[in-house]
């Protein structure tokens, strides 16, 4: 079963109007820190999936042949 927002839990959200004065007028980030973790996790499960761990990016087709093919060598 793919989980769906229903399955999140509560979300309680707090208003802060303070200016913060490296932003645009003095606006504040709010989906960057929802990114932070999104690399990792998908590097992660290549890594479960291919058992080849990728460390340089971007984790596109040639890549991941490439490591594949690497890893096989040292096998």
């Amino acid at each position: 079963m793919v989980p769906t927002s229903l399955d999140i839990p509560d979300i309680e959200t707090h208003i802060v109007e303070v200016p913060i004065s490296s932003g645009p007028y003095g606006a504040k980030g709010v989906g960057e820190p929802a990114l932070i973790p999104t690399t990792p996790a998908i590097l992660n499960a290549i890594a479960n999936a291919l058992d080849v761990r990728v460390t340089d990016l971007p984790a596109n087709l040639e890549n991941l042949h490439r490591l594949i093919r690497e890893n096989e060598k040292k096998r």
